[in-house]
């Protein structure tokens, strides 16, 4: 069970928690929400806590908790750079379906 980054995402999150003077690494987690049935939430980590299960890729940690994990595991949060737009992409080989609007997933 894992979840892992691209390089590039790697770099981007180093980046930004050094222009940001503080953190631990991200979180990686799933919530109940759209119309799929679930969503990512990501987040900066300040303090881990101590049911956070952790892993480590290019440098820079990754938190979850175990019941996310169930949905995550084997997911790779990569960083893309399309034209003007930029942001993380969710490379999850357990989903099933997503919705329209590419916001929820089911598994």
């Amino acid at each position: 069970m894992a979840l892992t980054l691209s390089e590039s995402a790697a770099t981007h999150i180093s980046n930004f928690l050094a222009k940001r003077g503080k953190g631990l690494g991200v979180r990686l987690a799933v919530k109940t929400s759209g119309c799929s049935g679930m969503a990512y939430k990501l987040e900066f980590v300040d303090v881990a806590s101590d049911t956070d299960l952790a892993f480590e890729s290019f440098g820079v940690k990754i938190f979850t908790d175990s019941k996310s994990l169930a949905y995550l595991d084997g997911t790779e949060l990569d960083f893309t750079k399309e034209g003007l737009n930029e942001g993380f992409k969710f490379n999850n080989p357990n989903v099933k379906n997503e919705c329209g609007c590419g916001e929820s997933f089911n598994v």
